[in-house]
């Protein structure tokens, strides 16, 4: 019987399918226009929309829940995990730990919500002669029972410490993956997932890659470690893929058969990009209200109860929606530390790699 890769697949939208352990999995790229100064929009950009709750995509651009800057002011969260994957533009985080950063150009956050924390995710408009551009991946991540009231843990991983592979193939086209979390053969060893995720378990074979192949280029992506795994891949740019057999030509999010060894080819015109989350089901139920993931109604009740009462230890910052000045200076400042943490220098490229072609801030 001849093996078939895609075992489902469906169109993308707003909200990309997941499957467990993934919970939730957004692509924002908003075209803001040149900011005012004040590190947001001038309100003779802002006509027709919902202030504070702006999904519209109006002019190419959505202000979400702020303002004057757009974002998503301060919210709280309880018993799973937000990895921020931010490719264009920069972000401020601001949390009820007192943890402050601003990051992106492939930088990604990864916030362990547990027990429950306030935070603040907002858009500095830092250019006013050029438009700002903002394009991220959100993605939502489990935690099981054992570990939902575990204590809120920051961390921030660095572009230039995410472990890479680059390929080029025998007719000379490149392919860059970049392994945010996972081992990745050929790359380098992968970066330690914060101590209470579903991923610092051996067996729970975690894998969150970005994949970008250069038109004509083939690649294939290897076989998932774990018999119980599960895997998406999400085709969001390029216009032309092919997995083994079958091609696709409409942007999608594709549940892959894990356990085979899959030939990937951009059989397009333009370069092609695709995000892969994988894993092994956590397998528990799944009680949902808003930003609260537990296990039980009574659970997600009793949340919002210790929200109410407590405010997940308060809000250290001034303002609702924090934004860190006019620099556009990358770093972290992690609980209790009285001095920012700065990404560390570049390290070589060869001429010509794929880090120089296809790098996060080159489609500005």
């Amino acid at each position: 019987m001849t093996a078939i890769p895609i075992l489902s697949r469906q169109p993308l939208g707003m909200h990309w399918p997941t499957l467990d352990p993934f919970l939730f999995c957004a692509h924002h790229d908003d075209h803001y226009p040149a900011g005012d100064g004040r590190l947001g929009l001038a309100r003779s950009a802002l006509g027709g929309r919902a202030l504070g709750s702006d999904f519209s995509r109006q002019d190419g651009f959505s202000m979400y829940h702020g303002q004057h800057v757009p974002g998503f002011p301060v919210h709280p969260h309880r018993g799973f995990e937000t990895v921020t994957l931010v490719r264009q533009g920069l972000i401020d985080h601001s949390d009820s730990l007192g943890a402050a950063a601003r990051f992106g150009g492939g930088d990604v956050q990864w916030i362990t919500t547990g027990a429950g924390l306030q935070h603040a995710e907002m858009f500095p408009m830092l250019r006013t002669d050029a438009p700002n551009r903002i394009e991220l991946f959100q993605v939502w991540l489990n935690l099981p029972a054992r570990n939902k009231m575990a204590a809120p843990h920051f961390t921030m991983l660095w572009n230039e410490r995410i472990p890479r592979l680059e390929q080029v193939d025998a007719a000379g086209a490149r392919t860059l993956v970049r392994a945010v979390a996972g081992a990745l053969p050929g790359a380098d060893a992968p970066l330690a997932p914060p101590p209470q995720s579903w991923a610092s378990q051996a067996d729970a074979d975690l894998a969150i890659w970005t994949l970008q192949l250069a038109p004509g280029a083939r690649w294939t992506l290897p076989r998932a470690a774990g018999a119980h795994t599960r895997r998406m891949l999400y085709f969001f740019a390029g216009n032309a893929l092919h997995i083994g057999p079958e091609q696709l030509t409409a942007h999608a999010a594709v549940e892959l058969d894990a356990h085979t060894d899959w030939p990937l080819h951009n059989s397009g015109t333009e370069p092609l990009e695709c995000l892969l989350l994988q894993g092994r089901p956590i397998g528990e139920p799944v009680a949902q209200y808003g930003p609260f993931v537990m296990n039980a109604p009574h659970e997600v009740q009793q949340a919002i109860a210790d929200y109410r009462a407590s405010g997940f230890g308060g809000w250290p910052w001034a303002d609702a929606a924090p934004v860190h000045g006019p620099l556009a200076r990358r770093f972290a400042r992690h609980p209790g530390a009285d001095a920012d943490e700065l990404p560390p220098p570049p390290a070589p490229s060869p001429s010509g790699t794929m880090q120089a072609v296809f790098s996060p801030e080159s489609k500005a």
